[in-house]
């Protein structure tokens, strides 16, 4: 799934909306201290009642909310992992009797709960649902005669969501006129952080491919490995902030750490261009010989395949390995660098990096900014000094 077709089933989730048909929820609640299902309860989606339908629709909306490879992440399953969760949730995405779909969803619950302690209780939640693509957008006056065809696809959608404690209040009795303790023991859920859940199977353009499936993690950059591994047989997945890492640990490695900025922007440039250039693949990726090619694109001299091969190895372990394009430069035109000192922290966009340097002046180091207009602090024009001057 690339980002339109995450945002385009997204926004289908509001009330009244043709293209979207919720047939059942299933809520399972599970008990922090033993983690055991302490009750369990299906029914179809239009019999909640409209308030209810709306807190739904808003929790299935966070769960979908976030970027890419940070809070998002489209995960292939493990081949020939035991007890498949592929083949639990197609069957459960195949079978039309609610029974059978219960029983299913229940397997993964069992999943999620072996081997692992919640710190509260939590629930968990499960619809299935269709959703509903027009093949291309009508005219006004097809949407006043009917929707032009649609692709359907058939989905289940889980969301993982903690409970909290009621707040204890104090009231004022109009009619009895007196301040009362006011203290409900039934836990709140909170439905406004999921703090897990997915998407089965995932969609591209109009095709569902239910050989990958869209995980969803409750904070940015903390994907929970244990779930992705063991609970939905996912292969391990890598962060941005991850592959942004291992880049950065790379491109140490292969220059010993001898960089400066105007080389630094020439990389940045370079795979900004790879990126614009494959604007039809919205995942480029830089495999080690590409990782050589733009080091040499961006000047720098003595580099080898052997060096970059012996780098990615040393690093990640593995030669063969593609870090994404978007991870190691999100966002070219936006202040996405931070250039952090003892004395300030400078945030800048990667294309702005060619107008900064560090350069050394009778025995001291500078950070040298080339600006087109006067430097404002708070309110005051600076003027012109002689550099070095104090």
């Amino acid at each position: 799934m690339n980002k339109k077709d995450i945002a385009d089933i997204r926004k289908q989730f509001k009330k009244d909306n043709e293209l979207l048909k919720i047939s059942s929820i299933f809520n399972v609640y599970i008990m922090k201290e033993s983690s055991e299902i302490y009750h369990h309860e299906s029914q179809p989606f239009e019999m909640l009642d409209q308030e209810q339908q709306d807190l739904f629709m808003k929790n299935f909306k966070k769960l979908l909310a976030g970027k890419l490879d940070e809070k998002l992440f489209e995960l292939k399953f493990q081949r020939e992992a035991e007890d498949s969760s592929q083949l639990i949730l197609h069957q459960g995405l195949l079978n039309n009797d609610v029974e059978d779909w219960k029983e299913k969803m229940l397997q993964m619950v069992g999943k999620m709960i072996l081997n692992r302690q919640y710190e509260k209780d939590i629930v968990i939640t499960f619809i299935r649902g269709e959703y509903l693509k027009p093949t291309k957008r009508g005219n006004i006056e097809a949407e006043e005669s009917g929707r032009d065809a649609v692709y359907s696809h058939p989905f289940i959608l889980c969301s993982v969501n903690n409970t909290q404690e009621p707040k204890k209040e104090l009231l004022f009795d109009y009619i009895e006129k007196e301040f009362k303790y006011n203290f409900v023991v039934d836990p709140i859920i909170n439905l406004n952080t999921p703090i897990a859940g997915f998407l089965f199977p995932t969609f591209t353009d109009n095709s569902a491919d239910v050989n990958h499936i869209l995980y969803a993690a409750g904070k940015v950059h903390e994907p929970d490995h244990q779930f992705i591994e063991e609970v939905l047989n996912g292969e391990e997945t890598m962060t941005a902030k991850d592959d942004k890492a291992v880049f950065e640990e790379i491109i140490k490695d292969v220059t010993e750490d001898q960089l400066n900025t105007s080389t630094l922007y020439n990389v940045y440039e370079e795979i900004n261009r790879m990126s614009e250039e494959n604007e039809e693949d919205e995942h480029p990726k830089l495999n080690s010989k590409d990782v050589e090619r733009v080091l040499k694109s961006s000047g720098l001299e003595d580099i080898s395949t052997e060096k970059v091969e012996s780098a990615f190895e040393k690093i990640i372990d593995d030669n063969n390995y593609e870090i994404k394009a978007s991870s190691i430069v999100p966002k070219y035109t936006s202040k996405s660098i931070k250039i952090e000192t003892k004395v300030a922290n400078i945030s800048i966009s990667p294309q702005d990096l060619r107008f900064v340097k560090q350069v050394h002046h009778s025995g001291r180091r500078y950070l040298m900014i080339e600006v087109e207009e006067d430097t404002v602090i708070e309110g005051f024009t600076m003027i012109p000094e002689a550099f070095g001057g104090n």
